[in-house]
């Protein structure tokens, strides 16, 4: 791994830009689509400019092979699931709202690596900034403006998508020796055989007449915030490593916050401020305790 340079620091910032922007998109794309619709067709296309880059490099797809189970289990966990449940979850809250509660994915991330990875413990500064980010977080769902008994359900909803992305990094471990196009490309193959059925049992698509603009948006997430930004993600994680890519979780809310205000003219509260500082220290803490850990 090389040290960051100036295009590293560049790169870092386009994608969190990308996966913040992800955010309002689902909440156009939310319409005039459904969300298991939203999942297929986000699934789909995210996954027709990967296989297009495999068959450029010549990567043989292995969806079907004998680890083929665990791409089914991995495209279920880390793309079906969260896809649906952040969908459902964004057609009833803010979309800035959304992102600062799926920027909780460092504390689901060190809660379930204390319980299932061996050296990746809870010590003090991780402790703290979990109980800080979960603080932060109680104090949000006290804003009655933007959280009531309405949509209450459907923000839990969307904190479920960091937990279902983090259990899917923990079955990504069992795949270490694949390579990041092939299994980039195998769960999102598995993704979209899994949500086609349910997305015609459960919504119907022929019935759809979805506007220009919510059909943008689906496009963009598919092609850029899932295919590109997965591809980017696994560039500099390859280039820099974990520690310097985890660093995109304090820029997302931030963007996440400023394109609803920006595109969609949702409101910012001085409780989503106070949680959003709550939830960028609680990161901070976090990521430090692992810096910490490769420096000893």
């Amino acid at each position: 791994m090389r040290k960051p340079k100036l295009v590293d620091y560049l790169l870092l910032t386009l994608l969190s830009l990308i996966w913040a922007s992800a955010f309002f998109n689902i909440k156009i794309a939310t319409y005039s689509f459904g969300p298991i619709t939203i999942g297929f067709l986000r699934s789909l296309f995210g996954a027709i400019p990967v296989l297009i880059l495999c068959f450029y490099k010549n990567i043989k797809i292995e969806a079907f092979s004998t680890d083929w189970k665990w791409f089914a289990i991995i495209g279920l966990v880390n793309l079906v699931i969260p896809f649906i449940l952040i969908s459902y979850g964004v057609n009833f809250v803010q979309s800035n709202l959304a992102a600062i509660l799926m920027s909780t994915a460092p504390i689901a991330a060190t809660i379930l690596g204390h319980l299932f990875i061996q050296n990746e413990k809870i010590n003090l500064l991780k402790f703290l900034g979990i109980l800080i980010g979960f603080l932060g977080i109680i104090y949000l769902f006290s804003d009655n403006i933007l959280i009531n008994q309405s949509n209450i359900f459907y923000a839990f909803m969307v904190i479920l998508g960091p937990v279902c992305y983090t259990i899917g990094g923990l079955f990504s471990l069992k795949l270490k020796h694949i390579k990041n196009e092939v299994l980039t490309s195998s769960i999102l193959i598995w993704a979209v055989i899994i949500l086609l059925p349910i997305m015609f049992i459960f919504e119907n698509p022929t019935e759809l007449r979805p506007s220009l603009n919510a059909t943008i948006s689906l496009l963009y997430l598919g092609i850029v915030a899932t295919a590109i930004a997965w591809l980017m993600r696994f560039y500099i994680l390859k280039n820099n490593g974990l520690v310097f890519q985890s660093q995109v979780a304090y820029i997302i809310p931030i963007f996440g916050l400023i394109f609803g205000y920006l595109f969609l003219g949702e409101k910012i509260t001085y409780k989503i401020i106070v949680a959003l500082i709550a939830v960028l220290i609680s990161t901070y803490l976090i990521e430090k305790s692992k810096k910490e850990k490769f420096i000893k």
